[in-house]
């Protein structure tokens, strides 16, 4: 038996999956939006930090007290033009719609979730955990978080190098910015729930195991 190379129709990695309908889309992108929505109030309960981003715009609303969900809009505003350049109208049209829908999303769940106690590490595991299964649910219905996210995946795609490592180099460059203003064991702990969440992606978003079937 022998391999064959791939063809130049498949150069476009969603060429052959099967595409989501409408409805799928739909409940795809908002579990995957929820799921990151509470993992955040895990986050910021915590007073811990993340990458990409969500974890600029974190950094901005702790420094600021602006209010995370309004900061978060504001900060993926550029990302789009490459979102848009690079993936086209469809992912971008759907990454604006995840970026307002979390920003929504986390302006009713915050204050409808308290804790009287959270331990540390489980907390940034359940946000690691929550955080990383909502973003597969995101990428895989072709959508994103925002800029870092959508970056991370185009070059997943055009390289090969996986979308988790990525995001992992470029949360690694927050948090070395964030220890100018944070103790080092929030940052140690952030940098923990950025793995787990990291994780996630480069283990289970794989071309050659879901894309191109």
């Amino acid at each position: 038996m022998t391999n064959k190379k791939p063809s130049a129709d498949n150069k476009d990695p969603h060429k052959n999956s099967e595409k989501h309908s409408l409805l799928d889309d739909v409940q795809g992108l908002t579990f995957g939006v929820f799921a990151c929505s509470l993992g955040m109030v895990f986050l910021t309960h915590l007073g811990f930090l993340t990458g990409q981003t969500a974890g600029l715009a974190l950094l901005i609303s702790y420094l600021t007290d602006y209010d995370f969900g309004t900061v978060f809009f504001l900060v993926n505003i550029p990302f789009y033009w490459f979102t848009y350049h690079r993936m086209g109208m469809r992912f971008t049209i759907k990454s604006v719609i995840c970026v307002v829908g979390m920003s929504a999303m986390m302006k009713f769940v915050s204050p409808a979730i308290s804790f009287e106690h959270l331990d540390p590490l489980v907390g940034i595991l359940a946000f690691g955990a929550m955080v990383g299964a909502g973003l597969l649910a995101i990428i895989r219905h072709e959508g994103s978080l925002g800029g870092v996210g959508a970056m991370a995946v185009t070059i997943q795609e055009f390289t090969g190098f996986r979308a988790g490592y990525v995001q992992q180099l470029l949360d690694l460059a927050i948090f070395a910015t964030a220890l100018f203003f944070f103790p080092w064991p929030i940052i140690a702990w952030s940098v923990l729930g950025s793995i787990v969440l990291n994780s996630i992606i480069a283990i289970n978003h794989r071309r050659d195991r879901y894309i191109g079937r």
